[in-house]
């Protein structure tokens, strides 16, 4: 269920609780390692919605994304129009650095020592497919 590398939906697998991290998360919340590190000039992740033909492509000089499918969205927050979020009605990718960086020495680091500057760019580019 953790393998994209073929497009398919999200929700394709997402109920597939044989795998311990998808039933225990409740859906997705996991980094991905990209195959693009640091290259912007590469599309990190793209998400096209069959039904609209919109298609959001992610860029990024960060070597991970975060995907987030709404999992303990619970109904109690209502949007534009008055929907209502419900559990898994958004998916977000967040992109950065691998979340236990910070803890193994022969990952990218997330120090930042002093006199260094951080800089992080994400390009969130969308389309319409027909």
């Amino acid at each position: 269920p953790m393998d994209f590398t073929t497009p398919k939906a999200i929700g394709k697998e997402i109920d597939n609780y044989d795998f311990v991290q998808l039933k225990n998360g409740k859906g997705y919340d996991h980094n991905w390692v990209l195959n693009t590190k640091g290259d912007l000039s590469q599309v990190a992740a793209k998400l096209t919605s069959p039904e609209s033909g919109i298609t959001l492509e992610v860029y990024t000089n960060e070597p991970g994304v975060q995907v987030y499918t709404g999992n303990f969205l619970d109904g109690t927050v209502t949007g534009k129009k008055g929907i209502v979020y419900n559990q898994r009605a958004s998916v977000c990718l967040e992109t950065q650095h691998y979340p236990d960086s910070p803890n193994k020495a022969d990952w990218p680091s997330v120090v930042l020592e002093p006199g260094q500057t951080y800089n992080s760019e994400c390009i969130f580019k969308f389309s319409v497919e027909k």
